[in-house]
């Protein structure tokens, strides 16, 4: 692989007009196919196996008219409502396409507010972009003219997502300045961003592919732009960063792009490639939902990891000695191994090599205390309750809950099979004898088939309204009803993360673990290595739970008050960021198995590992938390959470793992981290990560 990676630099070097005139095609090509014959996003929320999905396909075969989304209009005055104004607006709101059954309109106990329920015989997928949203606002345009306030909720408003490119924006600039510091050069900056970008182009026009074929959540792009994003500017950064070493050694722009390549560019292929090994994992899940997210970053990751081994070299080739800061231009080239006095790291390394129980116990001590919050962690799919208040669906759920009660934002749906349950009267009477029950609507009544609507007296979000559905389930409702409805379908999107988190956990670091032992041929590393990524994500999981689930934390990050965590986050999280933290694993672990396959010097090589790879990899986490923070920006709480999340573990990983626990383990261990049975090494297959040495410099003037 080495050798081969390194063939690929030194011609991508070689003929740079070549490379970046393949890739400027490729990216057109790809953008025009994918804008003449890509798909639109459509998210994909059954949940096979459950008993809101078996309650929705009953409705759907029974109740059509209502078995699909359903949509909120709240008509707010300052004073008592026109009836015939409100008649006016129904009959417009039942003309809309997909609309099924308008309610007649509910009025508050004073009269200034109505409630509108819409319910549609198509799923909340099916329309296109904002068509829903416009049909509602069409509807309730003539009295919002005579100046009566008029807010949207249910699923049609709150499933419109559209990115404002603040995030991206944001992260891309925090990047740029932290790429100049850490490089010294403009020029040596600009091309990680190059790089990232071109390989978003063409994975974002791979993903509008794949909606062609597959469906894909509208949140899945953004989700594979942050990691994308973070990952590619990663892998340039490492290749720059050792291109520009070579360059300092004496080497020619070409054998310095090939030297890279061979190097640092075989650490982006196991990094790359163990993300997306990681990211099968969220197949395991058994939602549609995560495959799309799965498929999305994917497609990102791999887009970046190719430009980065291509369009690296061929730009660093193109720029000659001008990615060097000006000082070292002026200068010969001096060797690295000429520095008299050991860098920051490298004493830092060493010092934590001289007390390494000391330092592997306090740095045990910080990642507990940091991942102590995970165990009070609470999950719940997000809803209008958890959006800016400037949002026309939190202005909606403010009113509904202010003038109808909470529980009238999560009403549940049972779907009675009257062929079971003889006597749909006596249900009504015993489910409006239950103290948790707010309201009961009459049945409506189809042939063998009732649905009944249940308000419950606590809001979506609120844990006495889940323990409600849960003791409905078990102990009230006969054989022959099932409970349905978004806040039953979130509820069991809760359990069903929960259950397969677990799973998700052990395919993936199962997986990891694996793939290192393959590759570095060093088993116990392999371990040490999944156990502490699993440290990393579970301090993590601490800090989004700290930050999110208190009031203080939530405000900080723009949110209204503490929302439980979004159950779409944990295992979309733990994939991503167990595959990210093994990036710096690898980056690492190459260089100092480099190290100890010249010199057969265990704690040695691990000092000199860490200080060869400090700077880079610190500034590789500063980008990504610079990136991930930028997202931490974004209205979507989903993407908010993942935001957060990623940031902490990153900055966690990079400082408390990387530079006190893993060489303090390592000085631990001394031999015992490169034992490898005989049984085993003859079994594993053998794979050139990087060079065991250096190869010999040239050296020439650098002007």
């Amino acid at each position: 692989m080495s050798r081969l990676l390194g063939r690929l630099g030194f011609a991508a070097a070689a003929h740079p007009w070549r490379t970046i005139g393949a890739w400027l095609i490729a990216l057109v090509a790809f953008t025009a196919l994918s804008a003449g014959v890509g798909g639109a996003p459509h998210d994909d929320y059954n949940i096979p196996g459950t008993q809101s999905q078996a309650g929705t396909e009953f409705l759907r075969a029974n109740f059509p008219q209502m078995s699909g989304a359903d949509a909120r209009v709240v008509v707010h005055s300052g004073r008592a409502l026109d009836p015939a104004a409100l008649e006016a607006l129904r009959g417009r709101l039942a003309r809309m396409p997909g609309a099924g059954v308008v309610a007649q309109p509910r009025l508050s106990a004073d009269g200034d507010t109505a409630l509108i329920g819409v319910q549609y015989d198509i799923p909340v997928t099916d329309f296109h972009g904002t068509e829903g949203m416009d049909a509602l606002r069409a509807a309730a345009e003539p009295l919002q003219r005579e100046g009566v306030q008029v807010e949207f909720g249910g699923q049609v408003a709150e499933n419109i997502s559209a990115p404002s490119g603040t995030a991206e924006a944001a992260g891309i600039l925090a990047a740029l300045l932290i790429l100049v510091f850490a490089l010294g050069s403009v020029v040596a900056a600009g091309l990680p961003l190059v790089v990232a970008i071109a390989g978003l182009g063409i994975a974002t026009a791979v993903v509008a592919l794949l909606e062609k074929v597959t469906d894909i959540s509208g949140t899945a792009p953004t989700i594979a732009t942050m990691v994308g994003l973070g990952v590619g500017i990663d892998y340039a950064l490492l290749l720059v960063a050792r291109h520009v070493e070579a360059l300092r050694s004496g080497l020619s722009p070409r054998e310095a792009a090939a030297h890279a390549n061979a190097t640092a560019g075989a650490s982006v292929v196991v990094a790359g490639l163990t993300v997306l090994v990681s990211l099968f994992g969220l197949k395991l899940s058994t939602l549609p939902v995560y495959s799309s997210f799965g498929y999305a970053t994917f497609a990102a990751v791999a887009a970046v990891m190719v430009a980065a081994l291509t369009l690296v070299p061929a730009l660093c080739g193109l720029a000659g000695h001008r990615v060097l800061p000006r000082k070292a231009r002026r200068a010969r080239a001096v060797p690295a191994t000429a520095q008299a006095r050991p860098s920051l790291t490298a004493r830092w390394a060493a010092g934590v090599g001289r007390r390494p129980i000391l330092a592997a116990l306090g740095s045990l001590a910080v990642l507990a205390v940091l991942a102590a919050p995970m165990l009070g962690m609470r999950t719940w799919p997000q809803d209008a309750g958890s959006q800016p208040a400037s949002n026309t669906t939190r202005k909606a759920y403010d009113l509904v809950s202010a003038e109808f009660g909470p529980g009238a934002n999560g009403p549940l749906l049972l779907a009675v099979d009257r062929r079971k349950v003889t006597d749909v009267d006596a249900l009504v009477a015993r489910l409006r004898a239950e103290p948790g029950i707010a309201a009961v609507a009459p049945p409506a009544v189809n042939g063998d088939a009732a649905v009944i609507a249940v308000e419950p007296k606590t809001g979506p979000q609120d844990e006495a309204t889940t323990k409600l559905l849960e003791h409905l389930r078990a102990d009230v409702l006969p054989d022959g009803v099932l409970v349905t409805g978004l806040v039953a379908v979130f509820a069991d999107i809760s359990d069903r993360l929960a259950d397969r988190l677990w799973i998700v956990v052990a395919f993936v670091a199962g997986l990891s673990l694996l793939l290192l032992t393959v590759l570095f041929r060093a088993p116990v590393v392999a371990l040490k290595a999944a156990v502490m990524n699993l440290l990393s994500v579970a301090a993590a999981y601490g800090v989004m739970t700290a930050v999110f689930q208190t009031d203080a934390g939530a405000r900080a990050v723009g949110l209204p008050h503490a929302v439980p965590v979004s159950s779409w986050v944990p295992i979309l999280l733990f994939t991503v960021l167990f595959g990210l933290s093994m990036d710096y694993e690898v980056f690492l672990l190459s260089r100092v198995r480099e190290d100890w396959l010249a010199t057969g010097d265990a704690q040695g090589s691990v000092v000199r590992g860490l200080s060869a790879t400090g700077r880079v990899i610190s500034s590789a986490a500063a980008i990504m938390v610079a990136v991930f923070v930028g997202f931490a920006l974004d209205p979507d709480v989903t993407v908010k959470m993942t935001g957060v999340g990623m940031a902490a573990a990153v900055l966690v990983d990079a400082t408390v793992v990387r530079l006190v626990l893993v060489p303090a383990t390592m000085a631990l261990l001394g031999r015992a981290n490169w034992w490898l049975p005989r049984w085993l090494d003859r079994l594993l297959p053998r794979v050139e990560v990087e060079r065991a040495a250096e190869p010999a410099p040239h050296p020439a003037p650098v002007g």
